[in-house]
Formats: C-alpha cells, sequence, structure tokens
C-alpha cells in the first residue's frame, strides 16, 4: 500500500512539472516584447540616407483629378477666362460660366503647348497658365472696362485716319466721303461703334476699340480710301434679256436689270469657301418668297428673302450690315441696303432669273 501511493505522488509530479514546462513554452512564444515576433507592431524602418554624391530630390504632391472643369462655375472660371484672354484665347468679357467656348479656349491652349488636349484645367495647365499671364484685376475679372490711352483723336489727319474711316463705311457706321480728318462725324461713329459693341465710349480709339474693329473689317482698298467708286463689272449675257438678279461675285454686288436696263445696284456677300458653304454659280429662277422668314437650321431672321436654289437665297442680313466682309454666309446672298432690298423685294416674282457668275 506504501508502494502504491509513493507511485501515485510520483506521477502527479510529473504530470505537474510538465505543465508548468509547457505554459512556459507558450509565454515565451506570446511575450511581444521579443523583437521580431510582432511584424505589425515593428517600427518602420528608418529612410535610407542617399549614397554619398547622390542629389536629394523632392517628390511633388499632384493633386488628383482636374482643377477647373465644364460646369463648374464662380470667380475662378473668372480668373481663368480673363488669363486666357491675356494670351488671345477667349474674350475679353468674362462670364464666370465653364462653357463650351472655354472648353475650347483651354483646349487649344493645350494643344499649343503639348498637353494632353482634354478641355479640362489639370494641375499641369492652370500653373503653366498662371506663369504666362498676370493676375487679373477686380475689374477685368467682373468686366468693369476702362478706356486706354487714345491711339487717334479728334484733330487727328493722316493715313491713319483715312483707314479708320473706310473701315466704319465698311460696316455702315459712317457715311459720305473718306476725308482723312478726324472730324465730328468721326467722333460720332466711332461712338456708336464702342457703344454698340459694350466698349468705354469716349469718341476715341483706344487699342481695345482698333483690335476690335481690325477684327470686324478688311484691309480697304485704294478706291475705299480715296473716295473711287469702283466700276460694277460686265453683264452676264443671261442678264440682259427679260428680269433677272444679276449676281457678280467679282465686284461682290447684286444688280436688278429689266431687258438690260440697270435699275438698282447693292452691296452683296457670299458664302464661305473655306467654311464649305459657297454661293452655288450658274443660271437659277426664285421659286419662292418669305418677306420675314427665319432659318429653320440656325435660327436667324432673313427678311426679304427670295430662294433661288435649294436653301439658298437673296435676303437683307443684319449680321452683313454691321460686319460687312469680315464675316460670310452660308451659302445666301447677303443684302445690307434694307430699304433697297425692300423695295426691290416688291419688284420681283417667283420665276425672275438669278445669275450668279465672276465678271
Amino acid at each position: 500500500m506504501k508502494l502504491v501511493r509513493a507511485l501515485l505522488v510520483t506521477l502527479v509530479a510529473l504530470a505537474l512539472a510538465a505543465g508548468t514546462a509547457y505554459g512556459a513554452g507558450w509565454a515565451v512564444r506570446d511575450d511581444p516584447t521579443r523583437a521580431g515576433t510582432d511584424p505589425v507592431a515593428a517600427p518602420a524602418p528608418a529612410p535610407r540616407a542617399p549614397a554619398p554624391g547622390q542629389p536629394v530630390v523632392d517628390r511633388p504632391v499632384v493633386k488628383p483629378g482636374p482643377v477647373l472643369e465644364p460646369g463648374d462655375r464662380g470667380v475662378q472660371v473668372r480668373e481663368l477666362q480673363s488669363r486666357l484672354f491675356q494670351l488671345d484665347w477667349f474674350p475679353e468679357l468674362t462670364t464666370g460660366s465653364y462653357d463650351d467656348d472655354t472648353e475650347g479656349a483651354v483646349r487649344g491652349f493645350q494643344e499649343k503647348r503639348g498637353f494632353r488636349a482634354t478641355g479640362r484645367v489639370d494641375l499641369r495647365t492652370w500653373e503653366r497658365l498662371v506663369a504666362m499671364t498676370e493676375e487679373p484685376t477686380q475689374d477685368q475679372l467682373h468686366n468693369v472696362l476702362h478706356a486706354g490711352p487714345a491711339l487717334l483723336a479728334s484733330g487727328d489727319s493722316g493715313g491713319r485716319v483715312r483707314d479708320l474711316q473706310a473701315r466704319l463705311k465698311q460696316i455702315a457706321w459712317l457715311f459720305g466721303d473718306v476725308s482723312g480728318s478726324y472730324d465730328a462725324e468721326t467722333v460720332e461713329a466711332v461712338r456708336g461703334f464702342q457703344e454698340k459693341r459694350e466698349i468705354p465710349v469716349t469718341g476715341e480709339v483706344d487699342q481695345r476699340t482698333m483690335d476690335r474693329l481690325l477684327d470686324m473689317t478688311r484691309e480697304p482698298t485704294h478706291e475705299e480710301l480715296h473716295n473711287v467708286a469702283p466700276e460694277p463689272g460686265a453683264l452676264d449675257p443671261r442678264c440682259t434679256t427679260g428680269r433677272a438678279l444679276c449676281v457678280d461675285k467679282t465686284t461682290s454686288t447684286l444688280r436688278w436689270v429689266v431687258d438690260g436696263k440697270v435699275k438698282l445696284t447693292m452691296d452683296a456677300r457670299f458664302g464661305s469657301v473655306v467654311n464649305d458653304t459657297p454661293t452655288r454659280e450658274g443660271l437659277f429662277h426664285v421659286y419662292w418668297k418669305d418677306e420675314d422668314h427665319v432659318s429653320n437650321e440656325f435660327g436667324s431672321a432673313m427678311p426679304f428673302s427670295m430662294f433661288f436654289d435649294g436653301g439658298q437665297a437673296v435676303h437683307y442680313s443684319s449680321d452683313f450690315a454691321a460686319r460687312g466682309y469680315a464675316g460670310a454666309s452660308h451659302g445666301c446672298v447677303n443684302i445690307r441696303d434694307y430699304d433697297g432690298l425692300d423695295w426691290l423685294f416688291d419688284q420681283v416674282v417667283v420665276g425672275d432669273k438669278v445669275v450668279v457668275y465672276w465678271s
């Protein structure tokens, strides 16, 4: 009996010793203070120092996404538009709305600089634009315009004044002869031009006024500068019989001819070959008249329309009256003499000839 008890005590002692050793092993394995045992809690390695002689490069933080994009509105869009104006990519007056015109201007700016042309202002585009322009003033941002120094003013005379007057005549702001003298009539013509374009109205020509006038007109001819009336070209033989609207592309005129006699001559403007909308040449006939026609395609008014070939017609053009030969039609024969065309509309009947030719 004593022997059995001794064996039991020995077995219990061995079991306790084994359990203690096993627990100690887990305790050691789970000790968070042991180096390398917890990869999550381990501190990040220190940044490696550059090798001797190797330059230290600062990596800039680039903001994701566009700085400005279509649909945005506000003062930063105004600043964008004002800076684009400084580089001749946008009109002077800002709108604060990132519209189609703004997108097109941004795309053009990007293409010019070899950037990816997205029409959206990313950080790279913005930084280049800011580097190339000056910060706009509050007046520039909000379209408060101030007149600049006068380039031409009352009392001036000479060739530059002749050029000014001839250009004002092209867009029907000045009438009568080109005199070369900056007189009261010239002052009033300049004032009217400025008021129409929302330029500070002074009657003097500053750089803004001159730039706008040059954009809207062409270089005057010798005849325009010296009041020499251009000789109309020869009548096309098809115009010499019956009743005909005789349209001469060479002299940019329309003549109403009855039995070979010219009853009326007016300035005319035609479609653009560049825009692939030329006024077609040949013999046609008026097939429809509409005194108050409005273009279905463009929504523009076409008073006194006389259609002769598909959608092409002789009609009054307010754009021709305002801008002269700086613009072009979409294929029609534009007339800028409202009263003259009003009279002619009553003379022409369906079936009359229309001859479009070069003299």
